[in-house]
C-alpha cells in the first residue's frame, strides 16, 4: 500500500495550494492509511492535519455506530448483483509528522521522525536555522542535521535537472550522510510530468544502487486535487511578485502535481514498483504521533516546598491579606474546595506561575487584573491575580477547572499597555528563551488583502482592484449576484479574467499568508521548549515565538498564559498615583468603595465618556434603559451589547423582563437553572454552552467541539456544522423552533465575538473603577486618560470638553509650567486645575520636552531663551509656537512663530551670544495682524487636536440658527459653551 511521505501544504507559504486538512480528507477518500505533511523548514501546519485525522476518525466511528444500530439504508442488494464501486469511507489516515529541510549548502531533504527523540532532533534543527535568520527566514546548514541525528529518517531530493556540479553535490551529500544515518536514508524519486520521468527514474535508480541506497517513490504534491492548479500559479506569482502571465517556467505545466492513489503511483513508476512499495513499508515503521508529545509545565518546585504546599501557603496568606478582619465562612469553604480540586488535577504549578508573574508586576507598581475561565476564583483572588472578590462573582469553579472535562485552566492577565514589555522580558529572564516563547498567529488571506494580491497577480489595474475592494461586503456576502455588484461599479462581469479573479479570491480566502506573533500567549516548559516545537525570532527585538497558534496548542493540551495589555489599566494606575500625590489617598482595584450610588446615578445618565467598555454610542444608548444599580448589572451591561446577544435577539427581551414589561418565564425547569440569573434570557457564552448540553442533549465531547469552534468561527466557519444537531436536539426535548433558532443564532454570534461571564465580571470591575474615578475626581480621571492615549473611542478634544463640562478647570500648554505629561496643579481656590502637557503637541518628542523642562530654571522669557537654554532646534520651537505655548510670556501665536522662524539652525556663535552695548541694532518689531477666533480654533486643532477657546460649530451658530449671536471671544479659563453635539474622533463611536 502506497503512502505519500512528502506533501507540501499551504503552510509552505505562497507555494502549496491546499490546506493540511484538505490533504487528510483527500487521503481518506483515496484509501491512504497514512500521509506525511512535509513543509519547507516548518511544522506549522501539521497540528491541523493531526486534528483533521481525529475528526475523520470520529466521523467514521459515528457512522459505524449508526450503521450498527439502524443497519444500511435502502433495500438490500440481491446476491446475484455485484457490488457497485464505493469510496473507502472507513479509512482513517494517520498523520506522519515531517518537514522538508532546505539547506544553504546541500539539496533538500525530507526528514521523518521515527520516535519522540527524532521529533526532538527535528525541532532543534529547525530552531537553529530559524534563530540565526530574520523572521520568516531559515538558514540551515547540513552540519545542523549532522548535529542532531537521533531518531531521524531521511529522504534525499536529487536536483530537478542536471546542472554543472549538481549531480556531484547531492551524491557527495549522500555519501557524507550515509556515515551518520546508515540504514535510515532513501533517495526520493518524484515525477516532473515533462515526458522524461522514466529516463530520470532509471538514472536515479542506477545512481542510488551505486551508493547502496534504496529508492522511494513520492508524488511530491503541492495540492490535494488538480483543480487547485490555477490557485497554485496565483500564489507562485504573489511570491515572485509578478503576474501569472509572466511566470514562464515557474508556472505549473499541468495539474498533475496532486496527491496520488496507489494505482496512480504504480502507473507513474513503471519498472520501479518496489520504490512505490517502500513508501508504504517505511510509513508502517514511522509510528511517532503528535499524541506522544507530553507537555511538561514548569514544576515550580522550591528548595523547601512542593508546588502544592507553596500554593496552599500563599493562598491562606492571601486570604488573611484580603480579609484583615477575618474571612467569611463562604470564602474559606470555597478556598478549601478549590485547592483540593487543583491538587487532584495537578494544576498547582500553573497557578503558581501566574501568581509569580503578577507578583513581579505588583513589585514594579504595574497594575494588572486577571480574567478568564479560572481567574474568577477564590484562589486567584487570594493570590492577587484578580480583584473580583467571591462576593462579587457568581462563577462556579468546576465550570472551568473540571475533572470531567480534563482541560487546562485558562487565565488571562491584563497589564498596563505601556509597561507590558517589562513583564514579557521578565518571563524570558526567569525561564530562559530556551523554555519560554510566544504563540504564533496565522495571518490568513481575508477581504482586501485577497483582492489586492490576487488582482495584481491576475494583471488587473489598480483602479479595478480598488473598485473591487470597495464592494468587499457586497460580493462576499451575496454570493451568486456578483454580476449586479460588478455592474454597480462599472465592471463587466462577462469579462473572463475578472470572473476568474473573483473565483480565485473566494478560493484563496482563508489561506495562510504568513506567521505573526500572538498578542501575548506564552508557552512555558519544564525542559527545552525547542524540543517540543520549533522556535524562531519575532519581528520585535528580544522576542521569540513558536510556530503553532493558540488553536494548535489547545488541540495538543499545552498550557498557555496570556500576558495581555489594556490601556484602561494604565489610566487607572496613573489616576491612583495622582490621588496619592494630591489627596494622600491610596487605592487599589480591590479597595475602592463598593456599590457607590453616585457612580450608578452617573452611569444611568449615560455620562460615560472615557469610562471603560461603556463609552461607545451603543452602550451610552443602552445605559438609561438598563439603569444599572449593582455590580452584577455592570457584568450584564458589559456582555449584552455584543454580537452574540444582539444576533440572537436577546437584548430587547431581557430589558422588557427587567423593566417588568414582560413576565419572566423559562422554556423548561432544566434551562431555568441555567438562565435564572439573566431572567430566562441567555446572555453569556457559558449559558449558550449549557443550553447545548441541557437543551439539545450535546455530549461533553460535542459541547467541547462546539466551544472550540466558537474561537475559530471567522477562520473556518465551523460553528454552522452543529446547526442541524442542535436544532434536532432542541426539537426532541420539546422546545419551540423559534427559541432554538434564536439560541443557535446567538451561538453563531458568540463565534464572531464571544464574551463569557468570567471575562465580563473582570471587565465590570474596571468599569466600576473608571466610573468611580470619573464621578469623584473628574479632573484626575481626565488627566490620567489623556496621559494614557491613544486608547478608547474618544479623541483628546472630547475628553477635555467632557472634563470642562464637569467643572474641571483646564489650562493651556505653557513653556514655563507644562511638563511632558498632563498634570494637576493648584487652581488658586483650594482645588486642582488640569494643565495640558507637551504630549498633546503633534510632532513634539518626549526627549525634546525633557530638555525643555530640565533647562527651564526660573522660567523662559523669550523664544530665544528656549533655544539657548534647552538647545532645542528651531523646528521644535516652531511646533511650540504653533501650539501657542508662549502665550504666558506675552507672545501671541504669530509673534512666537515669527521669532522661531528667525532662528538659524546650528550652534550660536560666541561673539553674538549676548548683546553688546552700542554695537547691536535692534530689529524693528514686526506688526503682525491678529488672528481671528476661527483661525485660532483651526490652529489649535492642527497643532494639538483640541481647543480651549470655542467649539468649531459655535463660530457658525449664528448662521445655522437664526437669532443666535456670533461668538467673538471665549476666555481660556471659561467653560466651553455646549453648542454642538458633534464629536471629533479617530473613528465612528457607533
Amino acid at each position: 500500500m502506497f503512502t505519500e511521505l512528502s506533501a507540501t501544504s499551504n503552510f509552505t507559504f505562497l507555494t502549496g495550494a491546499s490546506h493540511p486538512e484538505e490533504y487528510m480528507a483527500r487521503a481518506a477518500l483515496l484509501g491512504m492509511e497514512a500521509l506525511a505533511i512535509a513543509d519547507d523548514n516548518s511544522v506549522a501546519g501539521i497540528v491541523r492535519a493531526h486534528t483533521e485525522s481525529k475528526a475523520i476518525a470520529r466521523s467514521v466511528k459515528e457512522r459505524q455506530e449508526f450503521d450498527a444500530i439502524t443497519g444500511l439504508i435502502g433495500p438490500p442488494r440481491p446476491d446475484h448483483i455485484s457490488a457497485a464501486p464505493s469510496a473507502p469511507i472507513s479509512t482513517i489516515p494517520r498523520l506522519i509528522p515531517a518537514a522538508r529541510l532546505v539547506f544553504r549548502d546541500a539539496s533538500p531533504i525530507t526528514v521523518l521522525p521515527q520516535s519522540r527523540a527524532g521529533w526532538r532532533s527535528l525541532c532543534r534543527i529547525i530552531s537553529a536555522g530559524r534563530l540565526r535568520a530574520e523572521k520568516g527566514q531559515c538558514d540551515i546548514a547540513l552540519a545542523d542535521l549532522e548535529a542532531f541525528p537521533e531518531g531521524l529518517h531521511l529522504l534525499l531530493w536529487p536536483p530537478a535537472q542536471k546542472v554543472q556540479g549538481g549531480a556531484g553535490d547531492w551524491v557527495q551529500t549522500a555519501r557524507r550522510l550515509t556515515r551518520r544515518f546508515a540504514g535510515n536514508i532513501h533517495v526520493l524519486m518524484h515525477p516532473h510530468y515533462d515526458g522524461r520521468d522514466t529516463v530520470r527514474f532509471d538514472a536515479l535508480a542506477d545512481r542510488a544502487r551505486d551508493l547502496g541506497l534504496p529508492t522511494l517513490a513520492s508524488a511530491a504534491p503541492r495540492m490535494h486535487h488538480g483543480a487547485r492548479r490555477k490557485l497554485a500559479d496565483v500564489v507562485t506569482a504573489v511570491r515572485l511578485k509578478t503576474r501569472v502571465d509572466h511566470l514562464g517556467r515557474n508556472a505549473l505545466a499541468n495539474g498533475e502535481g496532486r496527491l496520488r492513489s496507489a494505482a496512480d503511483m504504480a502507473r507513474l513508476f513503471p519498472g520501479h514498483e518496489d520504490a512505490v512499495a517502500r513508501a508504504g513499508a517505511l510509513a508502517q515503521s514511522l509510528t511517532f504521533s503528535l499524541d506522544e508529545l507530553r507537555y511538561e509545565y514548569p514544576s515550580e518546585v522550591t528548595d523547601n516546598e512542593t508546588p502544592g504546599q507553596r500554593l496552599e501557603r500563599l493562598a491562606y496568606e492571601g486570604l488573611k491579606w484580603r480579609y484583615p478582619a477575618g474571612p467569611p465562612e463562604k470564602a474559606q469553604t470555597l478556598l478549601r474546595h478549590e485547592l483540593t480540586l487543583i491538587a487532584k488535577l495537578k494544576y498547582e504549578p500553573y497557578f503558581l506561575t501566574v501568581r509569580d508573574i503578577v507578583h513581579f508586576a505588583r513589585s514594579r507598581n504595574i497594575l494588572c487584573q486577571g480574567r478568564g475561565s479560572a481567574a474568577n476564583s477564590v484562589v486567584c483572588y487570594c493570590l492577587g491575580v484578580t480583584s473580583v472578590s467571591p462576593e462579587m462573582g457568581t462563577m462556579v469553579f468546576e465550570r472551568f477547572v473540571s475533572e470531567a472535562r480534563d482541560e487546562p485552566p485558562d487565565i488571562d492577565v491584563d497589564f498596563e499597555h505601556e509597561r507590558r514589555e517589562e513583564v514579557i522580558q521578565h518571563i524570558y529572564e526567569t525561564y530562559g528563551r530556551h523554555r519560554a516563547g510566544l504563540c504564533a498567529t496565522v495571518v490568513h488571506y481575508r477581504g482586501k488583502r485577497a483582492i489586492r494580491e490576487v488582482g495584481r497577480a491576475m494583471g488587473l489595474s489598480e483602479d479595478t482592484i480598488s473598485a473591487l475592494s470597495s464592494q468587499l461586503w457586497g460580493f462576499f456576502s451575496t454570493k451568486g449576484i456578483e454580476a449586479e455588484r460588478m455592474a454597480e461599479i462599472g465592471l463587466d462581469f462577462r469579462d473572463k479574467r475578472l470572473r476568474q479573479t473573483i473565483e480565485l479570491v473566494h478560493e484563496i480566502n482563508g489561506f495562510p499568508r504568513h506567521l505573526s506573533q500572538h498578542v501575548g500567549g506564552f508557552i512555558i516548559t519544564e525542559g527545552r521548549l525547542d524540543e517540543l516545537v520549533p522556535i524562531e525570532n519575532a519581528t520585535m527585538e528580544d522576542r521569540t515565538v513558536i510556530c503553532w497558534d493558540k488553536d494548535d496548542i489547545d488541540s495538543l493540551g499545552i498550557l498557555k498564559i496570556d500576558v495581555l495589555s489594556l490601556g484602561m489599566l494604565t489610566c487607572i494606575r496613573k489616576a491612583f498615583d495622582l490621588l496619592k500625590m494630591h489627596h494622600q489617598q491610596t487605592y487599589t482595584l480591590a479597595t475602592l468603595p463598593p456599590e457607590d450610588p453616585r457612580v450608578y446615578d452617573m452611569l444611568c445618565a449615560a455620562d460615560s465618556i472615557g469610562v471603560f467598555q461603556v463609552e461607545s454610542r451603543a452602550q451610552m444608548n443602552f445605559l438609561p434603559r438598563m439603569r444599572p444599580r449593582n455590580f452584577y448589572d455592570l457584568v450584564i451591561e458589559v456582555a449584552i451589547i455584543r454580537p452574540g446577544p444582539i444576533q440572537g435577539d436577546m437584548v430587547h427581551p431581557y430589558i422588557r423582563r427587567r423593566n417588568g414589561e414582560e413576565a419572566v418565564s423559562f422554556p423548561s425547569d432544566a434551562l431555568g437553572a441555567v438562565l435564572s440569573k439573566t431572567l430566562g434570557v441567555p446572555l453569556f457564552q457559558e449559558q449558550a454552552m449549557q443550553i447545548a448540553i441541557v437543551g439539545a442533549n450535546f455530549t461533553p465531547d460535542q459541547a467541547d467541539r462546539l466551544r472550540r469552534s466558537l474561537a475559530t468561527f471567522k477562520k473556518h466557519g465551523s460553528v454552522s456544522t452543529f446547526r442541524a444537531l442542535f436544532l434536532r436536539g432542541m426539537r426532541k426535548n420539546g422546545y419551540e423552533d423559534d427559541f432554538a433558532e434564536r439560541c443557535f443564532s446567538q451561538i453563531e454570534g458568540f463565534g464572531s465575538y464571544g464574551f463569557p461571564e468570567s471575562h465580563a465580571a473582570s471587565f465590570a470591575l474596571l468599569v466600576y473603577a473608571s466610573s468611580w474615578l470619573k464621578c469623584h475626581h473628574p479632573g484626575i480621571f481626565a488627566c490620567a486618560l489623556l496621559n494614557s492615549q491613544p486608547m478608547g473611542f474618544y479623541a483628546p478634544a472630547q475628553i477635555v470638553r467632557d472634563a470642562r463640562e464637569h467643572g474641571v478647570v483646564v489650562r493651556p500648554i505653557c513653556v514655563n509650567t507644562s511638563y511632558w505629561d498632563n498634570v494637576m496643579e493648584p487652581d488658586g481656590q483650594g482645588g486642582l486645575a488640569l494643565r495640558l502637557g507637551f504630549r498633546q503637541i503633534k510632532g513634539l518628542s518626549e526627549e525634546d520636552a525633557s530638555w525643555l523642562t530640565a533647562a527651564r530654571g526660573n522660567g523662559y522669557h523669550a523664544v530665544r531663551d528656549v533655544w539657548r537654554k534647552a538647545g532645542l532646534n528651531p523646528p521644535v520651537l516652531v511646533r511650540l509656537a504653533e501650539a501657542d505655548a508662549f502665550a504666558s510670556i506675552g507672545l501671541s501665536r504669530r509673534e512666537a512663530l515669527w521669532e522661531a522662524k528667525a532662528l538659524a539652525p546650528g550652534p550660536v556663535l560666541p561673539l553674538f551670544a549676548q548683546d553688546i552695548d552700542g554695537e547691536v541694532v535692534d530689529e524693528p518689531t514686526a506688526l503682525l495682524p491678529e488672528m481671528t477666533m476661527g483661525e485660532q480654533v483651526v490652529e489649535d486643532y492642527v497643532s494639538t487636536r483640541l481647543t480651549l477657546r470655542a467649539h468649531p460649530v459655535a463660530l457658525l451658530r449664528h448662521i445655522l440658527t437664526p437669532g443666535a449671536k456670533p461668538v467673538d471671544v471665549v476666555a481660556t479659563q471659561a467653560r466651553a459653551p455646549d453648542l454642538s453635539k458633534i464629536s471629533f474622533t479617530r473613528g465612528n463611536p457607533d
